[in-house]
């Protein structure tokens, strides 16, 4: 039985084993990593066009202007709290970053997350500032 399946029908009766969660979120986890990995593999930053990487943690957002052929993060932005409005402030914060820095155009990396909810809204408020993606 998939492991998902079975934890919901443990939550269903009101009995949560921890184990069953825990391999729930390990399983969630490791999809994300391979989304991730599969994203990494087709994008790539460089001087005149970084990636714009954003990051969704469990309090805040972030997001980084990478240069990977030097392997340097050209600046950063970073946000407390994961909802829209943090989400518009991010966008706006890094847009405003890349114009002072002389950066017009760049590559967006989702980082295995979904393109909906908060990392759209920091796409959407980022191209909204200027930048071309």
């Amino acid at each position: 039985m998939c492991v998902e399946k079975q934890a919901s029908q443990q939550k269903q009766l009101g009995v949560l084993n921890k184990g069953v969660y825990m391999a729930v979120e390990q399983q969630r986890r490791q999809l994300r990593q391979k989304r991730k990995a599969s994203i990494r593999a087709r994008l790539s930053g460089t001087t005149k066009v970084p990636r714009l990487a954003v990051y969704r943690s469990n309090t805040r957002l972030s997001a980084q202007l990478i240069d990977d052929e030097k392997s340097v993060t050209l600046t950063s932005a970073w946000v407390k709290g994961k909802n829209t409005a943090s989400a518009k402030l991010l966008g706006t914060d890094i847009a405003a970053k890349a114009k002072a820095a002389g950066i017009k155009k760049v590559v967006f990396d989702r980082g295995g997350f979904r393109y909906h909810g908060s990392i759209k809204e920091v796409a959407e408020m980022a191209r909204a500032g200027g930048l071309v993606f």
